[in-house]
């Protein structure tokens, strides 16, 4: 069995890039992919201003707190100062552009205004309390790079240099579907034997909350035909397919079966736990992702090993995940397999959650991230552990 790190490398170089760019709003580029690099075309801010509420001056025109420095104007943000005549002080807001002349700012509260005119109480260094133009963002500089995940922050600083639209990638189509005659759907009756299914919506929702849009096949029946048929459905109208169940070894598991008569399995079981019946190749020529059939299994899997592989499908540049390291609250013998432990932090370190299996879905939602635990690697209570917050992985 290849190691999580053979199996991410072995998806990465087989990937391409399979989608190409829009343009966008910026009302609408939330989670979206940045196709071309944001350059800056003006300075920001694009003159000197005003960092608080106060009065502008030359600095060599104080003489003390004596003298009071009559007031030639009045400038808020938003309106054009003139040159601030000689031996006069301007009263100047938050934001407001600082007069040609002008190369101090003094803040109100070190201030008595009298009389049409000003008295400093106490006089800052010189220089103080301006910001300079371009001291954000200067015209020409490469301000977010291609490949880019885009958040608030960053549409927020692109409309700061006045750009109402984007260049994206487009969003990375992927078909989901499950298989089990077992599996029905919540608010149906269930009866022996069945059970809910579970994975079709930790499937989508993951996906979804990842930016991808996804194309929903439902449930196909453990039947070979009718696995290859939504298959074939599926790899028509998707950039990547992805499966739960029917990719581990037992008579009804279609799907492992079905890829190799559509397309090829490059790879297949990964030294993981949860999740060692992890598959991947390509249907009809569409690349192809078996996950486990167990919801945990699926949870992890999606997280670790896929994550990664359909991220640069849609052209992220950074698709990994770096652990955080916190202190065990448990311990744990050495496994012959990396071990993905669900676990939940308090102000100390991390618990674990009770019941490891791949069938206890309720682990995930009581977590809030998993610990990493290497091959023969042995966790003891109060040392350091890899954690990895489920939040990195939005």
């Amino acid at each position: 069995m290849l190691s999580v790190n053979e199996a991410i490398g072995t998806l990465l170089e087989n990937c391409e890039q399979l989608v190409d760019s829009e343009q966008v709003s910026l009302m609408e580029a939330t989670g979206r992919t940045l196709a071309n690099d944001v350059v800056a075309p003006i300075d920001v801010p694009p003159a000197d201003n005003s960092a608080m509420d106060g009065y502008a001056i030359r600095y060599a025109d104080w003489k003390g707190t004596d003298t009071a420095i009559p007031l030639s104007q009045r400038i808020t943000a938003g309106s054009v100062p003139g040159k601030l005549a000689e031996g006069s002080a301007a009263r100047i807001f938050t934001g407001a552009e600082v007069p040609e002349g002008a190369d101090t700012v003094v803040m109100q509260e070190h201030c008595s205004e009298e009389a049409g005119a000003v008295r400093i109480l106490k006089l800052p260094v010189e220089r103080a309390n301006i910001r300079r133009r371009g001291q954000d963002l200067a015209t020409g500089q490469t301000v977010l790079t291609a490949g880019h995940r885009l958040r608030s922050q960053d549409l927020g600083l692109a409309a700061s240099l006045g750009f109402a639209e984007i260049s994206v990638y487009r969003r990375l189509k992927v078909a989901v579907m499950s298989t089990g005659d077992e599996l029905r759907e919540p608010g149906e009756a269930i009866q022996p034997g069945q059970i809910y299914n579970s994975n079709r919506y930790t499937m989508k929702s993951q996906l979804e909350t990842w930016g991808f849009e996804v194309i929903d096949l439902g449930v196909a029946r453990d039947e070979h035909e009718a696995v290859r048929d939504m298959m074939s459905q599926a790899a028509g109208e998707a950039d990547v397919v992805v499966t739960s169940g029917g990719v581990s070894v037992g008579e009804e598991d279609h799907v492992k079966a079905v890829v190799e008569e559509l397309g090829a399995i490059n790879l297949w079981k990964i030294a993981v736990k949860p999740g060692k019946p992890f598959a991947f190749g390509q249907v009809c020529g569409t690349p192809f992702i078996g996950l486990p059939g167990n919801p945990v299994s699926v949870f992890v899997t999606m997280l670790v090993i896929a994550r990664p592989y359909l991220f640069a499908c849609q052209g992220n540049a950074d698709t990994g995940v770096h652990a955080v390291r916190q202190i065990a609250r448990f311990s744990k013998k050495a496994s012959q397999r990396e071990d993905y432990l669900r676990v939940r932090s308090l102000d100390d370190g991390v618990q674990l959650f009770t019941n490891q299996s791949s069938g206890v879905l309720y682990s995930t939602s009581w977590g809030d991230g998993l610990v990493r635990q290497a091959v023969g690697e042995e966790v003891r209570e109060g040392e350091p552990v890899d954690f990895l917050p489920f939040a990195l992985f939005n």
